[in-house]
């Protein structure tokens, strides 16, 4: 079998990765490292324990790393600090993780002769305007602005740097926003869905035009294998589902598919520097590696992550009342 070191396994994606990859990649022997912060939740792996090993610990600690990679096959690297609004008031840890980590990562891979994939964002090329017909590409200047997209513009380049300057054997992804299964109740989507069922009204971000490019979180894991397979070395790619929508009609579609009246929301402050709109261009992925998404319609994509959030009430509910307050503090 192969070995697969997945570091923060135990966040959204991570932990669906973990889930993907099990259902539908049995070759795989997988290892998973978590810190554990707010955003790591050991139960989104709680069904799974028995066929993982895993592993509590900081992708900055460089003798634990040396070790984990020295075992392993390939790495693929989802951890980071992912919240803007967090960075916005403490940038320190996305500094840390998100660049100490990734470049202890790059030494132990550089030192064991490893394979690496690292998982980006979109959000290192900055935004677009509302209503310009552009989307991103794998060519498009990173122009970051917020510290959480600037320290992951920063792991990017410091991937490409490895590979250049010593050869390591490393691709890259950046995808579009995520959402389903096991994501964080301050993120819009999870946060709306547990709102509404916690009889909390739902809350917009100032208008509400703000587009984003959405993708159900096994699209973008299908994706990664597809680049795992067959992607080549030094290369990056971007990952997207044709998801454009704003986020006021998401909202309002949620609120729709739990039986509310679609204007039945709140409009709060909108968040400081907050970007106008995200698009891929994933035609590169579709060309060379020949994948497509399956979750292509949003509201079936959205029906399905409020069931999911419903019948697992005890994963969110604990932390709900903590998120909510944090929120209020910043008229949110």
């Amino acid at each position: 079998m192969t070995k697969l070191l997945i570091t923060g396994g135990a966040g959204f994606i991570g932990s669906n990765f973990v889930h993907y990859t099990l259902t539908n990649r049995p070759e795989y022997d997988i290892t998973v490292i978590d810190k554990l912060t707010y955003a790591g939740n050991k139960d989104s792996l709680d069904s799974v324990m028995n066929k993982i090993e895993f592993v509590e610990g900081d992708i900055c600690d460089s003798a634990l790393m040396d070790k984990l990679v020295s075992e392993t096959d390939i790495i693929v690297h989802f951890a980071a600090e992912s919240h803007n609004d967090n960075s916005l008031r403490d940038p320190w840890p996305f500094i840390n993780t998100n660049l100490v980590g990734t470049a202890t990562i790059l030494e132990a891979v550089r030192k064991h002769g490893k394979r690496l994939h690292h998982i980006s964002t979109d959000e290192v090329f900055g935004d677009l305007e509302i209503n310009d017909p552009a989307k991103f590409t794998e060519s498009t200047p990173y122009n970051a602005s917020s510290p959480y997209s600037s320290t992951k513009a920063g792991s990017d380049l410091l991937v490409k740097a490895w590979v250049r300057s010593f050869g390591i054997n490393a691709t890259l992804s950046n995808c579009s926003n995520n959402y389903g299964p096991y994501q964080h109740i301050e993120k819009f989507i999870p946060r709306q869905i547990t709102n509404i069922l916690s009889d909390i009204s739902p809350k917009l971000y100032g208008t509400g035009e703000q587009v984003r490019d959405w993708i159900h979180v096994d699209d973008h894991n299908s994706a990664v294998h597809a680049i795992l397979d067959n992607g080549r070395s030094g290369e990056l790619y971007l990952i997207g589902a044709n998801g454009e929508q704003n986020n006021k009609f998401v909202l309002e579609t949620i609120l729709e598919l739990m039986g509310h009246d679609k204007n039945d929301y709140e409009h709060v402050a909108d968040r400081p520097g907050h970007d106008q709109r995200y698009a891929i261009d994933s035609t590169k992925l579709h060309t060379e590696l020949g994948w497509e998404p399956k979750f292509t319609d949003l509201r079936a994509g959205l029906k399905a992550t409020i069931e999911w959030y419903r019948a697992n009430e005890k994963w969110w509910q604990n932390e709900k009342a903590k998120i909510e307050a944090a929120y209020a503090e910043k008229g949110q």
